[in-house]
């Protein structure tokens, strides 16, 4: 990767290998392995300011975790940015407290940071609109079923599956991204669709500007009553949707068309296509056959021996819960062959049909 484009970045951890006390030389133990292909550095400049990351397990020899940092253009396109594959995460609490001690050691300022973590990390209200409007990692679970298929593979083999996936999303979207510049498209369809959208819903506002720099207004929703505050010149409307979604909202719409003013201008650059042909327009080098590359001269990689695999089936859960996921929140359990509660399907009396009932009587 590095050799063929040399503004990737890669970044491998290993552990020493030893032998009774003494340290084999030659020989060190894969920890972490973290890539980022170039064309995918330079799309993230063009994309939302947003990075979503979440983990999925390795179905594999070797356990462990693929980290996916992914983004999202300006038409609600996601482009992968990061990958890197580790051992996995906290499952208890005892997993946490040796985590977060490590992070003391690192330094208080990054544990103080964590503790004083507050509800505009965590409501969109509060956010001051860094979220983007979006609040859960959806967009990496996409991520996650695109690569659902290389999840059982060796590392080198996972590697070189998100390098030639990558490659054919880039072409493909580049290819789109372009044909809709040529068709006269100035905006993506994602917010072509939502300014049409609030331009219709903005015929029954009623505005009334509270300055002559055509900057503050105060509009009325008819006929329902509803006041809302605009103030163009911050880009803030009481809806919130104008700060979240950096897209002129109904009210804002309105205050322009009141004043004979531009709407284009409260349209972020994001969701230009001029800048969406920017996200893809990095292009990936063919690699080539591996027998024509430099030689390798460093120590040998080894898999990391703890991590194998003892048991089939799928790995136990990391995922966090909460009173959503309990019992009593979902209501009881209902057999859908009789549909009485209290058992399953499997264990249901019916299962086996009528005429066993009537033979034991």
């Amino acid at each position: 990767m590095t050799a063929k484009m040399p503004r990737s970045r890669v970044q491998i951890k290993t552990l020493p290998v030893y032998r009774e006390s003494e340290e084999v030389q030659g020989v060190r133990v894969l920890h972490r392995v973290f890539w980022s292909f170039y064309p995918c550095i330079v799309a993230f400049r063009h994309c939302k300011p947003l990075v979503q990351v979440d983990g999925t397990h390795l179905y594999g020899k070797y356990k462990g975790a693929l980290l996916v940092a992914v983004a999202q253009d300006g038409n609600q396109n996601i482009v992968p940015v990061t990958f890197a594959i580790v051992e996995g995460y906290s499952r208890t609490e005892q997993e946490y407290n040796k985590n977060n001690q490590r992070l003391q050691e690192r330094g208080e300022a990054y544990t103080q940071w964590c503790d004083e973590i507050g509800v505009e990390r965590w409501v969109l209200a509060f956010d001051g609109g860094h979220r983007w409007g979006h609040m859960t990692t959806n967009l990496v679970e996409c991520i996650h079923y695109v690569l659902k298929g290389a999840r059982n593979l060796p590392v080198t083999a996972i590697v070189r599956s998100t390098f030639y996936r990558l490659n054919e999303l880039f072409t493909r979207k580049s290819a789109e991204a372009h044909e809709h510049v040529c068709n006269g498209f100035t905006y993506s369809e994602f917010a072509t669709k939502r300014v049409d959208e609030n331009f219709r819903r903005a015929g029954s506002i009623v505005v009334n500007r509270f300055d002559r720099r055509n900057e503050v207004f105060e509009v009325r929703e008819m006929p329902d009553g509803s006041v809302y505050t605009v103030n163009l010149a911050q880009r803030h409307c009481d809806c919130g949707h104008f700060q979240v979604e950096r897209l002129p909202c109904r009210h804002v719409l309105a205050c322009c068309a009141n004043q004979r003013l531009d709407w284009q201008v409260y349209v972020h650059d994001v969701y230009k296509m001029s800048e969406i042909c920017k996200v893809y327009r990095g292009e990936f080098v063919p690699m080539g056959d591996p027998y024509t590359w430099a030689l390798y001269e460093g120590a040998k990689v080894i898999a990391n021996w703890t991590l194998r695999r003892a048991t089939k089936g799928r790995p136990k859960s990391t995922r966090y819960l909460n009173e959503m996921d309990s019992r009593d929140m979902r209501g009881p359990r209902r057999c859908t062959t009789c549909g009485k509660e209290g058992h399953s399907r499997s264990r249901c009396p019916q299962r086996a049909g009528p005429s066993s009932a009537g033979g034991q009587s």
